[in-house]
């Protein structure tokens, strides 16, 4: 089953988000979003953005992406939901090549891959579970261009992938744009506490508000109050 009548994200939400750290994009979605840590970067130092080209294989069989890779756009990433499956390899260094010739962003695999060493010294991103140096069947349907589980994460066609070394954040299209702005915030924020901490303002304004809130630091009580306190019986 083939279907190719979605939505993608649009080009300047692309662009905006080219930069922005995962962790940024997994926070401002409320923390949520991001893929199970198995799914892991096979070259770090490379940064992943696009739009999820969704593929639902059987496991260990990879006829479906053989197909993908035929029909997906440039910048669009293979989002492959192999099941978790690390049996057998999914894809390796062929159509890895094939994906770059294609313009594609990279590949996202819920499964194994090959081929690690060729791969780490190339220009994709690739995301897997990790390697195995079976190879895969190319004889089972599946699904293209459908919502698909991977990482614990429904992603569906069209949305924003974004991976860094930390890993890989989806976010849905339909909320992609709307959380820039609070991206945007949120670098800022980060920046100026590290401007902060460098200065040696290390009293998060946020931390006494709440500790009281959880009962850690008892209501009239000032954290400033109680750092004295502590410091003073460990003298």
């Amino acid at each position: 089953m083939i279907n190719s009548r979605y939505e993608r994200v649009d080009e300047s939400t692309l662009a905006a988000c080219a930069d922005l750290p995962a962790s940024i994009l997994a926070d401002v979605c409320g923390r949520r979003g991001a893929l199970d840590s198995r799914i892991r970067a096979m070259r770090p130092g490379l940064r992943l953005c696009g739009t999820a080209f969704t593929v639902d294989v059987r496991p260990g069989d990879n006829l479906m992406i053989h197909a993908a890779l035929m029909l997906a756009r440039p910048g669009d990433v293979l989002v492959v939901d192999g099941k978790g499956d690390t049996t057998s390899a999914l894809m390796g260094e062929l159509m890895c090549a094939h994906a770059v010739k294609a313009g594609l962003a990279g590949v996202v695999v819920d499964g194994a891959i090959r081929d690690v060493e060729t791969l780490r010294e190339g220009s994709l991103p690739v995301y897997a579970c990790g390697s195995n140096p079976n190879g895969p069947t190319r004889t089972q349907g599946g699904r293209i261009g459908y919502p698909v589980s991977v990482g614990g994460v429904v992603v569906e066609p069209g949305d924003l992938v974004v991976g860094d070394d930390d890993g890989v954040v989806v976010v849905s299209r339909r909320e992609a744009s709307a959380m820039l702005d609070a991206a945007r915030r949120k670098v800022e924020a980060e920046a100026q506490r590290m401007r902060d901490i460098e200065n040696g303002q290390l009293l998060y304004g946020w931390l006494e508000g709440a500790l009281h809130a959880s009962g850690a630091l008892p209501q009239g009580q000032s954290l400033d109050a109680m750092i004295q306190a502590f410091r003073k019986s460990g003298a």
